[in-house]
């Protein structure tokens, strides 16, 4: 990643990897906002949304599988800071028979951004859905994982 003034902010002088410095920078509210689907079978879908599945209740597992995630999102991916976070939700929709939306929002007041936290909440969510219907289901997708908003605001 680059700094505004182009400078590499994951690497030292020698190039080695290093966890950024934010220690200059203002605390602010920060929300991320992140989704991505799983893709399966209809009939799949529809035991998932009714709770019906030989693991049990799919959607409550998953829900509390990505909020851990984001809370130890540090211990996953090396360079992220330690963040002590102020809200998580994962919440899940249905745009399509064949798709589930996975959506994550995650909100700190910190010096650093919260894009990875929200990321791997739906990413560990989506891996559980898998994990609970892959023994019915053979034919599972997970697909576009992205980010789809950042905010940050003054704190007052």
């Amino acid at each position: 990643m680059a700094s505004n003034d182009g400078e590499l902010t994951h690497l030292d002088t020698t190039g080695a990897a290093r966890m950024v410095d934010v220690g200059h920078k203002p605390p602010m509210r920060r929300t991320a906002v992140s989704c991505g689907f799983l893709v399966a079978e209809e009939p799949t879908l529809d035991r998932v949304m009714t709770g019906d599945l030989p693991k049990g209740e799919a959607l409550a597992v998953a829900r509390i599988a990505g909020i851990q995630a984001a809370k130890r999102c540090d211990a996953l991916i090396p360079l992220c800071h330690t963040l002590p976070l102020d809200s998580v939700a994962v919440a899940f929709d249905r745009p399509a028979p064949d798709r589930l939306r996975v959506t994550a929002t995650a909100a700190i007041t910190a010096r650093t951004g919260v894009e990875m936290e929200a990321l791997t909440a739906v990413s560990v969510a989506l891996l559980t859905l898998w994990d609970m219907v892959k023994g019915i289901d053979s034919n599972l997708v997970i697909e576009g994982i992205r980010l789809l908003e950042k905010r940050k605001e003054p704190t007052t």
